[in-house]
């Protein structure tokens, strides 16, 4: 008879509990429609998804960052965030204040019906575009993201390009990386960030002549579809135990959860886009959960402790570590 395969509890692992810095980044989740349903999909977000921010949450917001200046950055995410309600009025309400604001773009929103002007949008905004590109080949790309969308996705590029993305200093053009989801026991990390970047640049720019900024590497974390991607091939606690055996203490003092807030379209606070599509809130001091409306009326955003965690959390101190800023280390 097998034995089964235990996973340390992460919170177990760390030699002291998982503390919260000072606040900088805002990341918003504003919703799950999207006109893509990519295979590692975390959000599980698609075409046929409603969820979205509210008015009343999306005013929330903008109070919070009036509010706030040491938020430096709002990042935007989805969902296609473009297509969700509040995303405008949050940009300008963030460049108004001085904040750097993040758009995590599938490129491919660009062609859809009503979606046209955001490139030149993006620039007015000096909006720094993170853009999923899973691979540089077009068949992994459509294997995880839909037929035909690497190729859209090259002409958004080279749109982004024209208008001066990945050339100009304030026009900051990012890709991101995920490896292909595991088949069977053979799993592996992200490849080393700065030598796949060279690669990606390499070839991008002689076959496309296409220019970006940088190249981030984030694992799949067992999370979303990923993990319904897993649990029906049984390799979901094996690949948990995989992450856990290149556990890297180094990774720790770096991680995304340390020192931002990632808002639901509902206004619950969450210490990371990860525990939020697994539901588990965070806790202030007292043990309570928080909204946004909880941070305006405390005039804090500095409730939080001890950041909650769980066994997925082995994918973000995997090897060279994995963020939304790609690798840590």
């Amino acid at each position: 008879m097998q034995t089964p395969l235990k996973i340390t509890s992460f919170k177990n692992k760390l030699n002291s509990p998982l503390i919260k810095k000072g606040i900088s980044i805002l990341q918003i989740n504003l919703g799950k429609r999207c006109n893509l349903a990519c295979t590692h999909c975390h959000v599980e977000a698609g075409p046929k998804r409603t969820e979205e921010l509210s008015f009343e949450v999306c005013e929330q917001l903008i109070s919070l960052i009036h509010k706030f200046p040491e938020i430096k950055i709002v990042d935007l995410t989805g969902g296609a965030p473009e297509m969700n309600y509040g995303f405008k009025p949050l940009v300008e309400a963030a460049r108004a204040t001085g904040k750097q604001v993040i758009v995590r773009s599938n490129l491919t929103i660009y062609f859809e019906e009503g979606f046209a002007d955001l490139p030149e949008y993006f620039a007015q905004h000096q909006i720094r575009v993170v853009a999923s590109l899973p691979c540089y080949l077009a068949d992994n790309v459509d294997k995880m993201r839909g037929v035909g969308v690497f190729d859209s996705s090259v002409k958004a590029l080279q749109w982004l390009n024209k208008l001066g993305y990945g050339k100009e200093p304030n026009l900051i053009l990012d890709l991101v990386f995920n490896p292909q989801l595991p088949t069977d026991e053979k799993f592996s990390l992200a490849p080393e960030q700065t030598n796949l970047e060279r690669d990606y640049k390499m070839f991008l720019q002689e076959h496309f002549n296409i220019v970006f900024s940088n190249l981030f590497t984030i694992t799949n974390l067992p999370v979303g579809r990923t993990k319904m991607h897993l649990e029906r091939r049984k390799l979901y606690t094996s690949y948990l135990q995989f992450l856990e055996s290149y556990f890297n203490p180094g990774t720790v003092e770096h991680l995304m959860c340390r020192d931002e807030l990632s808002i639901d379209y509902l206004g619950n606070v969450y210490d990371c886009d990860f525990n939020q599509m697994m539901n588990l809130p965070a806790k202030n001091r007292n043990g309570e959960t928080l909204t946004v409306s909880k941070l305006l009326k405390a005039d804090s955003l500095d409730l939080i402790n001890e950041i909650q965690t769980a066994a997925y959390c082995y994918g973000c101190t995997a090897g060279c570590g994995s963020s939304c800023g790609g690798a840590l280390l």
